[in-house]
């Protein structure tokens, strides 16, 4: 039996092209001991890969030129060595980019498509979900009567963030997307109490109309000029997540802005990064809170899906454009 595996052909400079990937037939062996073959229903693409595409130091090792990319993704058990896992089982793994995987069975979380649809543990209900929750909560220390900007607010992180934040209590939600259709979409389903489109005009000024009181915490997927207008509008002792700055992932020089990070000292502004591997304790909580506003209608979710596995590189590269509202996925069935 042959599968297709998407391998990295070449480490992109600025934007990945078509040439930076292979599509590859491999034969699929067997699992050994320990291990399960999984078949691959739906992968993920984010924004963290391409990072992992430069062969540079990081909190993640680099992708290997003529290896297999890897990130998440959720399949069906096909055939098992382990008595906790049973084919006709779904879980989530590592593993994708790629039809089938071999897993270490102690990789694999066994997820049941009857709550939820398995896209949503690669999205609302995985990794960006606990993203969201985490750096709203934890990092960025949000309190009841806060007023809240979420940068790329229509993306998988952003969309929760806000939403979490104004079913905790937020006096104000706000959040910036690119282009006038994510932000009806920001406005209309998801409820925010304000939203931008960023290229329409500088992010300061949109930021501070849509906030003329100020900003108490800023939840930060984008950096640049986003964060610039950030730290204009944050109060005294106002706090910054750091999640992402997908503005600088194609970049080939150090980005212009922020120009303002002497006022991080006059305001007293708290900044700080997070990865949410650090954070695996907290999901627990998290599925049983977002779960059950999921489940309600209250928190809502978009999902963008492409399919087939030959067309993942389009994915990612369209997802880092920001063609996508909500979760960017891989359908691979």
């Amino acid at each position: 039996m042959q599968g297709l595996e998407i391998h990295l052909a070449a480490r992109p400079v600025g934007k990945p092209q078509p040439g930076d990937f292979d599509i590859v037939s491999v034969a699929v062996a067997e699992p050994g001991p320990g291990q399960v073959l999984v078949r691959n229903h739906v992968m993920s693409v984010d924004p963290y890969m391409r990072g992992r595409m430069n062969d540079a130091k990081s909190y993640a090792p680099p992708y290997e030129i003529g290896e297999p990319l890897h990130g998440g993704a959720v399949g069906e058990v096909v055939s098992t060595t382990v008595d906790s896992l049973r084919p006709g089982d779904f879980v989530l793994h590592e593993l994708g980019w790629r039809e089938y995987a071999i897993v270490d069975a102690s990789q694999a979380v066994p997820v049941d498509p009857s709550l939820a649809p398995l896209s949503a543990y690669l999205g609302v209900l995985g990794m960006p979900g606990l993203t969201a929750y985490v750096g709203l909560l934890d990092i960025g220390s949000f309190r009841p009567n806060d007023t809240v900007f979420v940068s790329a607010a229509a993306g998988a992180v952003g969309s929760v963030v806000g939403q979490v934040a104004r079913l905790r209590g937020a006096k104000r939600v706000i959040g910036s997307a690119g282009s006038d259709d994510k932000v009806r979409y920001l406005l209309d389903e998801l409820r925010f109490d304000a939203a931008f489109n960023y290229r329409t005009a500088p992010v300061v000024e949109q930021l501070a109309a849509a906030a003329p009181d100020g900003i108490d915490l800023y939840f930060d997927n984008v950096g640049g000029h986003h964060l610039e207008a950030a730290i204009e509008s944050l109060t005294l002792h106002g706090r910054v997540t750091v999640c992402g700055m997908i503005s600088q992932y194609n970049a080939a020089e150090p980005p212009a802005a922020p120009r303002n990070l002497m006022k991080v000292v006059g305001k007293r502004l708290t900044i700080r990064g997070m990865l949410v591997r650090d954070h695996y304790d907290r999901r627990a909580e998290f599925l049983r809170e977002v779960g059950a506003w999921v489940r309600s209608g209250e928190l809502r979710y978009a999902e963008t899906v492409v399919e087939g596995l030959r067309n993942a590189p389009t994915a990612f590269t369209d997802m880092l454009g920001g063609a996508n509202t909500g979760k960017m996925l891989v359908s691979l069935v």
